[in-house]
């Protein structure tokens, strides 16, 4: 970091999700020395479902849980800190949020106080709210204007280039009528037009996670809309702390570690700070007295979290390269990263909608004693047929599909499993049709198995009688820039103020996909013939994974240097693919990350549909990590690679 120059600009996180603890956003605040900013992220693609669903509902479209839990908790130490709060909990209706606030905050400090905040509500991203915004994205879509969204983008100068992308994501078309939500990412100009208009509070709708953290360095720094490394820089810090603690020894590899630590480890977690300098160089740190760590291993886990291809992480004010980004331990829980690399933005905005089609419900059955997966299983398929020949001789369809699961036997493991001999297995059967009807039948077929079927059967798990729920499938799609504007309104003022977004110079959407470390596995051992000996992954490499629609990738980071050429020979795409087959039903893509010794597989058509349709028990890869690293590979016998705690 710079030594001279303006002092850094902190930064804390204290929501990953909608339902992230509520003793979060009073820990930063109640520090000495609070961050100058404090963000919250809560808008995940199943999310806007259920914000939509809400809506429509007649209830709120935003996030209630910011003004009861957070702001009116912490008004007067928000007031006290001068701290600004920039979240996305406005959701489907900032503007209502923006009024709720500010109701709270006069019942807290009286209607003509001078500690009333400035509130912003930042909007203009919702492309299916009124009938203006969804007759121009019908008009795009239909004009050939909006482009279907690929996970996997050709690399530069290859002859893959010119061919259509695979795996994409695309307008669900004849499906407009059961639409519930359009929202396009917007990047920073609405938040950076509230801070130029004082506002203290900013709630937005849908915009990307890291211009949260990127508009006020952007406001801070004067930074300029074409300064591209700074910019992915900034974007950088916001991806490495939206998730919360994930970046403070959360869902971290070496689990043990952030469990034990001190000052109560996972029950007093720490939430992530960023000190960020001009030159766009920043720490990750965390409250004193906190639990967790701040790690190269837990920076580095969660910079590679939910990322397709690294050189190319496509936002809409800069295309971030992280691929020579390095991070390093400076001191006790401060990691010192650097190297972001920034390019032009496209010229496209990404688009995600939700919609529905029809309704699903899961049911449960514990089940004990000798073989009680196998057991499992044939309940499972017995309550299917059972129920299909109800259907069938009521005149109805049968399920639209459905999927049985055999949880504690490590099910989700495949040909990879060990407890197949398991004596205690959660019957989890999930179905899907289109008529409720048919969800209804299934519900009372359930817990009849427990005097028509197998041997101990103990209870109903942990739904008892289940329910039928919507439906609900997400896609993505992208959207010129110019079509959506940003929309600000801000305490005190006049009406709407409305920005054009950036026009920013266009991009190449194509992959400037890093080079292949060209060493050879010999190089790795000294250039001589020795014995070598099968590890896990999890001995060589920290690892995590995420989601993506139906994609889901897995990043691994090498404990040590010396590991990196030979895994870049050994650990390929097709090995992944190989290994991971039984839940992977589209294509692998590998992409290197030398600057952290790292590798990112890109796992298409993963998830069995995405979040929020997938009839699986983890509907996000987030086991997906963990389940590789269990995979052997073939080591020098001389690394001597370390098993403990492991």
């Amino acid at each position: 970091m710079t030594s001279q120059g303006p002092p850094p600009v902190r930064i804390g996180c204290y929501s990953a999700f909608w339902g992230d603890s509520a003793l979060a956003a009073t820990q930063l605040l109640s520090m000495d020395n609070p961050p100058n900013y404090v963000v919250a992220d809560y808008l995940a693609e199943v999310t806007m479902g259920i914000l939509a669903r809400q809506k429509k509902g007649k209830g709120a479209g935003y996030v209630k849980e910011f003004v009861d839990s957070v702001y009116a908790p912490n008004a007067k130490r928000i007031a006290a800190s001068k701290t600004t709060l920039i979240t996305n909990a406005g959701g489907l209706d900032p503007c209502a949020a923006k009024a709720a606030i500010e109701a709270a905050a006069e019942e807290i400090f009286g209607k003509n106080s001078p500690h009333l905040p400035r509130v912003a509500a930042v909007f203009g991203d919702d492309a299916w709210g009124d009938d203006a915004a969804r007759k121009e994205m019908l008009r795009l879509v239909g004009a050939g204007e909006a482009s279907a969204f690929s996970h996997i983008l050709p690399s530069l100068g290859s002859s893959a280039a010119q061919t259509q992308p695979v795996d994409k994501e695309d307008w669900p078309a004849g499906k407009e009528k059961t639409i519930l939500s359009v929202n396009v990412y917007m990047g920073v100009g609405g938040i950076l037009q509230a801070l130029k208009s004082n506002a203290t509070i900013i709630v937005t709708g849908r915009v990307v996670d890291s211009a949260l953290v990127l508009a006020p360095l952007m406001h801070e720094f004067n930074w300029s809309s074409t300064s591209y490394d700074l910019l992915a820089a900034g974007s950088l810090a916001g991806h490495i702390i939206e998730c919360g603690c994930h970046a403070t020894g959360g869902n971290f590899t070496d689990w043990r570690d952030s469990a034990s630590s001190a000052h109560g480890g996972w029950s007093n977690m720490g939430y992530p700070i960023v000190e960020v300098a001009s030159d766009g160089s920043f720490i990750v740190t965390k409250p004193p007295k906190t639990g967790g760590l701040v790690s190269v291993g837990t920076v580095a886990e969660q910079m590679i979290y939910e990322v397709l291809d690294p050189a190319s992480y496509l936002l809409p004010d800069v295309t971030l390269d992280m691929t020579q980004v390095t991070i390093s331990q400076i001191g006790t829980d401060r990691v010192l990263v650097s190297g972001a690399k920034g390019r032009a933005p496209s010229p496209y905005l990404k688009t995600s909608g939700v919609y529905v089609d029809g309704f699903k419900m899961s049911g449960e059955l514990v089940i004990g004693g000798a073989d009680s997966a196998e057991k499992a299983r044939h309940v499972g398929e017995a309550i299917i047929k059972r129920v299909s020949t109800v259907l069938k001789k009521r005149g109805m369809e049968d399920f639209t599909d459905y999927n049985i699961e055999c949880l504690g036997s490590e099910h989700t493991y495949g040909p990879h499993s060990k407890a197949t001999s398991s004596r205690e297995t959660v019957l989890r059967t999930t179905v899907v049709h289109q008529n409720k009807l048919a969800l209804m039948l299934f519900a009372r077929e359930t817990p009849a198995a427990a005097t028509s079927m197998a041997p101990g059967i103990t209870g109903l798990g942990s739904s008892g009688r289940p329910s039928p729920a919507p439906n609900m499938r997400h896609f993505s799609i992208l959207v010129p820039k110019a079509s959506f504007d940003h929309l600000v309104s801000v305490t005190g003022t006049d009406g709407v103020l409305r920005l054009e977004h950036g026009r920013n110079q266009e991009s190449s959407g194509a992959s400037q996909k890093g080079k292949a470390a060209n060493a050879v596995v010999s190089a790795a051992i000294g250039g001589r013939k020795e014995k070598m000996v099968k590890v896990k992954l999890i001995r060589l490499c920290f690892g995590r994974s995420g989601d993506k629609g139906d994609t889901a990738n897995i990043g691994l980071i090498c404990r040590d240097p010396k590991y990196y050429p030979h895994l870049v020979q050994t650990v390929t795409a097709d090995k992944v693919k190989a290994y991971m087959g039984h839940l992977v039903e589209g294509s692998v893509e590998r992409y290197e990350m030398p600057g952290v010794n790292g590798l990112n597989f890109v796992c298409t058509r993963a998830l069995g549909g995405g979040g929020l349709s997938s009839l699986r028990v983890d509907r996000q890869g987030k086991t997906y990590g963990q389940m590789l690293l269990q995979m052997k590979v073939d080591v020098p016998e001389s690394w001597s690679v370390q098993t403990s705690k492991l």
